[in-house]
């Protein structure tokens, strides 16, 4: 069992001024698998001196600095891949060949990419009438969520220091030791004492904490709308600059010349990838009302090549949800689609033969209008639901029509089409036929989404400040 009771503050492995941990729970088997410090305004405000500390020094290093500190963290990261897979694989019960083929990567990835957007980025431009210069916005708490444990974290803390901005991260108590892995490689990087904090602890301490300490001029937060609005509120009070990546209940637009093999592979993907429990997952599935019999056969037909099961074991494509809590809340949604809609496979309780572990039966509800519940409120599980349509204008009025505009995926074969339907959905990323990620390419949200903009030069651009200089001396 890991107990990480310590918190990273000023470049030292510190006790908790308080007492109280946070079990961490392996969701395959319900067991408890670690402890972590449950931290205390304290902790937080020693992590914040210590930020503001380093701020100076900081804020000035140059670019070829901070290309070397980030080289080293990808160093540090690479060599403790193995690692990595094994702790996310019992923190989030992520099935190994996911952990490998999916989390770690993209961790490792916006390192990587913070190295050559850093490259190619300037912090001043002459503009002709005045001098503009982007300057480090300040100290920068990250709040993270535990659906990614790596891929969270590392883009902020890439971005941040980037931009030369110290921070302190508050990594999800239910998956917090991919993140105090960071940390340990960190500390080994060589960044300035102070540059980089960590503080575990609970969102109601250590995450309100951050959004309302006067010490933080910035803070990027991934999860919840309802955790957002409170830390909106809270930056409010001190005039904070404030960057959210939120909910989505994302379209998949199925066009009438698709294979039907492929639109149902991309909805199954989507469904299943990380139990479900991807922010831009495409969960609302638009199939042409003409393939609605052919889809529905289609994907049953592959539903059993993503098997649910223990992550551990080889050939397994989905694991448990994180928490109890979740596999509550996706039970209560299942509960409410029988009333809305037809089940197709599926319902409520376990998978056969596992009772133990918060696994959740895959399900998929067919005949389903999209403004019932579960096509408007983001589950969070491996639950999908498929709307039929007559006209692609009627699609994507319907693929339009909900409050969050995170993701979308358009599936089909004629490129004007697809360009027209990718154009006209209202998200921050739309993917075409499964393309692959880019860590360059800008990541957030229309709408109740998010503020702001994550992933390369977009991420250095959230943690500066810009200044414009009239009559700079040539």
């Amino acid at each position: 069992m890991r107990k990480q009771i310590k918190h990273y503050i000023n470049g030292e492995w510190v006790e908790s001024t308080g007492s109280e941990t946070i079990d961490v729970i392996n969701p395959a088997t319900e067991e408890v698998m670690g402890k972590i410090s449950s931290g205390t305004e304290e902790d937080l405000d020693k992590a914040v001196k210590a930020a503001r500390a380093a701020f100076p020094a900081f804020s000035r290093s140059t670019k070829e600095e901070r290309i070397q500190w980030l080289n080293n963290i990808v160093e540090g990261y690479e060599k403790r891949k193995e690692e990595f897979i094994d702790v996310m694989t019992d923190e989030l019960g992520s099935p190994l060949t996911v952990s490998e083929e999916v989390h770690y990567p993209m961790g490792l990835g916006h390192f990587k990419q913070a190295v050559d957007s850093l490259a190619e980025f300037s912090f001043s431009e002459d503009r002709g009438g005045h001098t503009l210069l982007k300057e480090s916005i300040g100290v920068s708490g990250l709040i993270t969520p535990w659906n990614f444990p790596t891929n969270q974290a590392s883009t902020k803390i890439a971005s941040a220091i980037a931009a030369g901005s110290p921070v302190i991260l508050k990594p999800a108590s239910k998956t917090p030791f991919a993140a105090m892995m960071l940390a340990e490689i960190i500390d080994e990087a060589g960044l300035p004492k102070g540059a980089f904090n960590l503080v575990n602890g609970s969102g109601s301490d250590i995450g309100n904490g951050i959004s309302s300490h006067p010490g933080i001029d910035f803070v990027s937060f991934t999860g919840s709308g309802a955790v957002g609005e409170k830390i909106m509120k809270n930056g409010a009070e001190t005039i904070k600059k404030v960057a959210l990546e939120l909910g989505g209940k994302s379209p998949i637009v199925v066009l009438g010349d698709a294979d039907v093999k492929d639109a149902a592979k991309t909805a199954l993907s989507n469904m299943m990838t990380n139990t479900g429990q991807v922010c831009s997952a495409g969960t609302r599935v638009f199939i042409p009302q003409s393939m609605k019999q052919s889809f529905e056969e289609m994907i049953l037909d592959l539903l059993p090549t993503f098997p649910v099961g223990d992550p551990w074991k080889e050939g397994i494509a989905t694991g448990p949800l994180v928490s109890e809590d979740q596999w509550d809340t996706v039970q209560s949604y299942i509960e409410k689609g029988k009333k809305e809609a037809t089940l197709l496979v599926g319902g409520t309780g376990k998978p056969e033969g596992l009772d133990t572990g918060y696994y959740a039966k895959p399900t998929i509800f067919t005949d389903v209008s999209n403004d019932s519940v579960i096509a408007q409120e983001e589950i969070f599980g491996p639950v999908t639901t498929i709307i039929t349509y007559d006209d692609l204008e009627d699609a994507i009025e319907m693929a339009n029509d909900n409050v969050y505009g995170l993701a979308g995926y358009v599936v089909g074969k004629d490129p004007e089409t697809l360009r027209y339907v990718a154009s006209n959905i209202r998200a921050g990323r739309i993917k075409v036929n499964g393309a692959e990620t880019d860590f360059n390419g800008p990541f957030g949200g229309y709408k109740q989404s998010g503020i702001g903009r994550e992933w390369g030069d977009f991420g250095i651009e959230e943690y500066l400040e810009i200044k414009s200089v009239h009559g700079m001396p040539k």
